[in-house]
């Protein structure tokens, strides 16, 4: 099965409040999300799906909560294998 890794860009999160958020938002939108993270240092959220992301819902649902959606990229993902084997 093939995965991404979505890796979103976030203007305005202060503290691990607003990462909670953050997490609440990208399930709600993409609910087969899995492995879903936010940093309100890096300005990020990341998360592992094996489907298509709605782009646009993605960015109203994060602007309606008062952050500001800056951009989306995506990249395979590969799962990490025990002591190196394949």
């Amino acid at each position: 099965m093939k995965m991404d890794k979505i890796t979103v860009k976030i203007d305005g999160m202060m503290c691990g409040m607003c990462e909670a958020h953050i997490k609440d938002v990208i399930r709600k939108v993409c609910p087969e999300a899995k492995k879903v993270t936010a940093s309100h240092t890096a300005g990020e959220a990341t998360f592992v799906t094996d489907g298509p992301v709605d782009e646009e819902r993605l960015r109203a649902a994060i602007d309606e909560t008062g952050y500001s959606f800056l951009s989306v990229s995506s990249a395979p993902y590969e799962k990490k294998r025990w002591f190196g084997r394949s």
